[in-house]
């Protein structure tokens, strides 16, 4: 078994998810960073300072998940932190095929206009992903001495905020 505590973080291969990950690196930890496209994800880790390995995975693909859960356990044989990081605010291409422009993807964030397969895709990603990395990686967290599992949403994961008119 690995000495130093792991994490995963999902999505860590760019934005918050690369920085949270960094900061655990640089704090002992050993980082798995978690990547839908590998290549990505191995070269996030290679920018990371410490010790950092990348593992494909994509929230929304249960064969990913269990994969690299697998992974995990073999490769070093413990998962101390889960950061549910992977999130997309809405989902590119969804039924056009054609790119959108950022007002387009403003009036289409909202409820009344998205369509039906795009908030599909957000949820499966957001919501469902969430969960079935958790479920997938509990076996490991609950063998670690005091697991931690932190789940990371932005302002538009608010009900407070997006229920108040004002």
């Amino acid at each position: 078994m690995h000495d130093t505590p792991v994490a995963l973080v999902t999505g860590a291969n760019k934005g918050i998810g690369l920085q949270i990950a960094k900061d655990l690196a640089v704090n002992g930890l050993t980082v798995v960073v978690g990547s839908r496209n590998l290549e990505n994800g191995q070269r996030a880790a290679e920018s990371i300072d410490g010790d950092a390995r990348a593992v494909q995975l994509d929230v929304t693909d249960h064969g990913s998940i269990a994969a690299a859960a697998e992974w995990i356990r073999n490769e070093l044989g413990r998962l101390d932190v889960l950061v549910n990081n992977a999130g997309i605010s809405h989902a590119p291409n969804v039924g056009s095929g054609a790119e959108r422009s950022l007002e387009e993807i403003v009036r289409t964030g909202h409820i009344s206009a998205a369509s039906l397969a795009e908030v599909h895709t957000v949820f499966d990603t957001n919501v469902f992903g969430v969960i079935a990395v958790t479920q997938a990686m509990l076996p490991l967290l609950r063998e670690a001495p005091a697991a931690r599992i932190v789940n990371i949403a932005s302002s538009g994961g608010s009900l407070t905020l997006n229920s108040d008119p004002t």
